[in-house]
């Protein structure tokens, strides 16, 4: 897997080099951090699609919430989209987030509060979200610690697994019935194509299009690669080991295995990585504020956060071939306007489809790598409103829940991930030929 990647100025070997050097180590230790490690999520919601198949019962598949005793106060304080110490640290914010509404908000509290909540009132009603966001004050929605709950090999697979993939890739894509993507096993026998008919029509569409399905295959890519990366190998006397396999990788990846789909999968994983990098190197001045702290009750733990999180994105700006995102929706403006919330929508019901997966570990990450992907595509879409944000007061038209940045992070985290372990598979194919 080497050259330039379709449709940006990138070639792969400056990728491997940069995340494996850069990014790939200090994403590592940001991810460690309190901040960063606990997400809140709703693993009990309905299935909005079909009647639910059943959960999986492979003990593998199960999550394990975390009690709230451990949750850092800082977190569990207040609202989660409240991130800032002076948002957490009041008695006036627990009266408020009692108050049935705006209205009722106490008298006592400064301006620059009050402007504060009108803020996040309107951010929460508007309309941007790229995501079906979970509500966090429903009692099904629990803290889970992303260290103890790691993304791997579940058992979880078969016509359950497959109809959620199905889903996203058939009814979101921008697709045509007629055009079957490659090596679906749900899709109806379609005798001797062998997916080229997908690849002729993708390459007909615009850009935008494009970049959509590329999203998509990216990330069940990246998932992909995470679950041969980390799969149970054996388990003695209760104790599994798990690691990577080379089989289950080559099944997934391989040109021959997969009539030379593999590595444009991969490649769909690279484009996905340039996406989320641009999107953290352009949200960086909304953290470089002082009023922003990734607070956790712990100060000193909460400015090494920070410090670390402002290393990565000065690296990510050093990265000198962006995906230029200038190039989409360029068209005339009330296409543009039309097809990016085409885009939107198409993208905020594949959010919705997670809840349909049956495997609560691969939900959970599933949800997270959508919410994380989804808060990139905002930020990309939002570049006047973050260049225009105030220093030191509340964000206006722009502002990110602590969920979205955990999700940003962690997502981007898993990118890392993916493409570092397909640097040890290559180096574990040359041992095994």
């Amino acid at each position: 897997l080497t050259g330039v990647l379709d449709d940006c100025l990138c070639d792969i070997e400056s990728i491997d080099d940069f995340n494996t050097f850069k990014i790939f180590p200090k994403i590592q230790k940001l991810q460690e951090r309190d901040y960063f490690r606990y997400y809140k999520v709703n693993l009990k919601r309905p299935c909005p699609f079909w009647a639910d198949d059943g959960h999986c019962s492979i003990k593998d598949c199960h999550v394990e919430p975390c009690p709230e005793s451990k949750i850092p106060v800082g977190i569990k304080a207040g609202s989660s989209n409240k991130y800032s110490k002076a948002a957490n640290n009041s008695k006036e914010l627990e009266d408020c987030e009692q108050a049935n509404k705006l209205g009722a908000v106490n008298s006592t509290l400064s301006n620059q509060s009050k402007e504060a909540f009108i803020d996040w009132a309107r951010y929460d009603d508007s309309q941007d979200h790229f995501c079906e966001l979970d509500d966090e004050r429903s009692p099904d929605a629990q803290y889970v610690d992303l260290l103890l709950n790691p993304e791997r090999y579940t058992g979880y697979k078969g016509p359950s697994a497959w109809r959620v993939w199905n889903s996203i890739y058939e009814e979101n894509c921008f697709k045509p019935r007629s055009v079957y993507r490659p090596l679906n096993p749900l899709a109806p026998s379609r005798g001797g194509d062998d997916g080229e008919s997908f690849y002729t029509w993708l390459e007909g569409l615009c850009l935008e299009k494009r970049v959509f399905y590329k999203l998509i295959s990216g990330l069940h890519a990246s998932i992909n690669l995470h679950l041969c990366a980390n799969y149970l190998l054996e388990e003695t006397w209760g104790k599994p080991r798990w690691g990577p396999n080379v089989k289950e990788f080559a099944r997934r990846f391989d040109p021959i295995e997969t009539k030379g789909e593999g590595p444009r999968r991969l490649k769909n994983l690279y484009f996905l990585y340039l996406i989320e990098l641009r999107a953290l190197s352009k949200v960086a001045p909304y953290f470089e504020r002082s009023v922003v702290d990734l607070y956790t009750g712990n100060g000193h733990e909460d400015a090494e956060s920070k410090a670390l999180l402002l290393d990565i994105f000065r690296d990510t700006k050093s990265f000198h071939m962006h995906f230029d995102e200038k190039s989409m929706f360029a068209g005339d403006k009330k296409g543009a306007k039309s097809l990016k919330e085409e885009f939107r929508l198409h993208f905020k019901n594949i959010s919705r489809i997670m809840d349909c997966v049956g495997c609560d570990k691969c939900r959970l990450w599933g949800k997270l790598q959508t919410q994380g992907l989804g808060t990139a595509l905002k930020i990309l879409f939002s570049e006047k409103e973050i260049q225009s944000l105030p220093e030191n007061s509340p964000s206006k038209g722009f502002q990110l829940t602590r969920q979205e940045i955990v999700a940003l992070v962690n997502a981007f985290g898993r990118l890392s991930t993916s493409i570092r372990e397909l640097q040890n598979f290559k180096v574990l194919l040359q041992q095994t030929r």
